[in-house]
């Protein structure tokens, strides 16, 4: 692995941690999941945060993956692919928050109330066509992907152990607390906490120094006596 290539896997760590500070922002900031709150100013500006978090997951995640293809195996593969694919998703869903609903709230405002009821997990009526089969494919891969691609590198030992730990299982610990109290959007913040802590490990390993070259001793010209 050449040093710009070695370089740009070390940015990438900058690029998650970024993601796991606007994971929690957006969490703290969200608005309500009403008509209102989509028809009112702060709805699409966290949205716009909403997807840049999402897209810099994205690169965070392949510049982990890339630093410990070899050591984190199939196991990490089959994670980093899951994942990445419930991140896609996630941007779709993000998309249609941020273009579409805002659109619609006025004009439209039971699709609106249908697709933040399913957000949210409550009843609806409304018919959504494909999207509920895509939300739930997304809500089934993300918890999925952060398992085995946490799993993955905790055993690889590459990057830091406890923030391996912490992306792998936060989600499972999070979810009953939020629930306890009364916030789901809460349940991502463990999660957050170990991107950002993986983010670190990643940025801050120094690139190993490749050892200098010794100069070859030049042969020793040996002068054979000749005859007087």
């Amino acid at each position: 692995m050449n040093v710009t290539t070695t370089g740009l896997i070390r940015a990438t760590g900058i690029a998650a941690m970024l993601a796991g500070a606007l994971f929690v922002l957006v969490q703290v900031i969200h608005p309500a999941e009403t008509i209102e709150a989509v028809a009112g100013d702060g709805w699409v500006p966290v949205h716009y945060l909403t997807i840049a978090m999402l897209t810099l997951f994205a690169i965070g995640v392949a510049g982990i993956y890339a630093r410990q293809v070899e050591q984190v195996g199939k196991i990490g593969l089959a994670g980093f692919a899951v994942l990445s694919f419930a991140l896609v998703l996630n941007i779709g869903g993000a998309f249609v928050e941020a273009f579409v609903e805002p659109l619609l709230a006025t004009s439209n405002p039971d699709f609106v109330e249908a697709f933040n009821a399913m957000v949210m997990g409550t009843p609806y009526t409304y018919d959504l066509g494909a999207l509920p089969t895509m939300w739930a494919v997304s809500s089934a891969t993300f918890p999925l992907g952060s398992l085995l691609f946490g799993v993955a590198i905790l055993r690889a030992g590459v990057l830091s152990r406890w923030g391996a730990g912490v992306f792998a299982f936060g989600l499972a610990v999070g979810l009953p607390v939020a629930s306890v109290i009364g916030n789901v959007r809460l349940a991502a913040i463990p999660i957050s906490i170990g991107l950002i802590w993986l983010g670190y490990s990643l940025w801050s390993q120094r690139r190993a120094s490749a050892p200098e070259a010794q100069p070859t001793p030049a042969p020793v010209q040996r002068q054979e006596a000749g005859a007087a």
